[in-house]
């Protein structure tokens, strides 16, 4: 575990105190909203020009108003022709990309179906963040030294993927796809970092803790409250929630931290780095075949 003066209660304004990202571009996918919302607002305040790729750029615009630095353009990550639309412009307007943070997802939503018949949460939460950082890699190697977070949750060590059911099609379960979702998240920094490390991209994966975003808008309040999340007027559980600035500090931590360059694939939390699971290099590597096979994407593999 890499040691800090970083913790639980630590803010993004903590993690960057002196540190200068004058010249650097960074890319926040969901970076209108919630925790990527307050990880745009840390990166430009430290001076860097962020790229927010959104699936309503209008609603981007709105929430991105008072900020210098930024520049919104058109994404859906549930859409492989988006995808491949968006990483074009980028890379014809961006010759590098030092920081990618894919904070973008969904939870616990209904039983939804996207592009060729995918699962909801696996084709947005990983399969498009899976695509766009392969096709981003060209800007990704020419950044000087570059990193990608992908943003999980809080881990539990049964979660699996399930390899003979990946899309739900014989049952669906919104939470079992939700943390499938995100253990895909782990995995894919894993091995991101394994392919990327010869060429200074180094990537880390994310818990950002228990924090209240529109993350939460599929859920009733009866389900909030069964959770221990809230009670019945609504009020959260003392003690559970930490702030959108607490909650966003690890994936700045993991974006800009110096000491990390030396390192990367590992699971954070609390910015402070874990030792993961080890049975994740291997899960990991037949993640990114399953994904590559999806996709027909592995820039980064041929690398």
């Amino acid at each position: 575990m890499t040691q800090t003066a970083f913790g639980a209660h630590s803010t993004t304004a903590d993690v960057l105190a002196g540190i200068d990202l004058t010249g650097r571009t960074a890319l926040v996918t969901g970076g209108y909203s919630g925790l990527g919302l307050a990880t745009t607002r840390a990166l430009t305040r430290a001076g860097a020009r962020v790229v927010v790729p959104a699936l309503r750029p209008d609603a981007a615009q709105q929430a991105l108003a008072d900020v210098a630095g930024v520049e919104v353009d058109r994404l859906d990550l549930a859409d492989l022709a988006s995808v491949r639309a968006f990483a074009d412009r980028f890379l014809r307007s961006h010759p590098a990309l030092d920081i990618l943070v894919a904070s973008a997802g969904i939870m616990a939503c209904p039983e939804t179906r996207v592009g060729p018949g995918w699962e909801a949460h696996f084709a947005i939460n990983h399969l498009g963040h899976y695509a766009l950082a392969n096709l981003l890699w060209p800007a990704l190697a020419a950044a000087d030294t570059a990193r990608v977070v992908s943003v999980a949750s809080g881990r539990n060590p049964a979660w699996r993927i399930r390899w003979h059911d990946v899309q739900f099609e014989h049952g669906y379960d919104k939470w079992e796809a939700y943390t499938q979702s995100k253990l895909a998240n782990i995995l894919f920094a894993r091995h991101l970092d394994l392919l990327g490390g010869p060429h200074r991209v180094r990537a880390f994966s994310v818990n950002p803790g228990w924090i209240r975003t529109p993350l939460q808008r599929h859920l009733t309040v009866e389900e909030m409250v069964a959770a221990g999340w809230i009670d019945t007027d609504g009020t959260p559980t003392p003690g559970l929630f930490k702030t959108v600035e607490q909650g966003a500090a690890t994936q700045v931590w993991a974006a800009t931290s110096a000491p990390l360059d030396a390192t990367g694939g590992d699971y954070c939390v609390d910015c402070r780095t874990t030792d993961g699971n080890p049975t994740d290099s291997s899960e990991a590597a037949r993640l990114w075949a399953l994904s590559a096979d999806l996709t027909g994407l592995d820039l980064i593999g041929r690398a």
